[in-house]
């Protein structure tokens, strides 16, 4: 029974270590990728804030017309949503 025994403890502890080697550490899996994403909504959320503050100067002036400030407003976001794939 004690030569089971050990041999069981021997497995299990084969299997712990064989586990320990083959995961990868938990801090560096996904930080970078992570940061990045972070990273381009950051980008794109400043990106619609200067949107809306674009439309509403277009729409408090009087030489452009509703179609032409959305056009604005439109070509403001993608251009962050542009800016934000170019970064990662």
């Amino acid at each position: 029974m004690k030569v089971q025994r050990g041999f069981l403890v021997g497995a299990f502890g084969m299997v712990l270590v064989a586990g320990g080697l083959i995961a990868p550490p938990p801090g560096y899996s996904q930080r970078a990728g992570a940061d990045n994403r972070q990273d381009a909504r950051d980008v794109k959320q400043q990106g619609r804030e200067d949107a809306r503050a674009a439309q509403a100067d277009c729409k408090a002036g009087d030489e452009k017309t509703r179609a032409e400030c959305r056009k604005e407003k439109r070509d403001a976001k993608d251009g962050a949503k542009d800016a934000a794939k170019d970064g990662q």
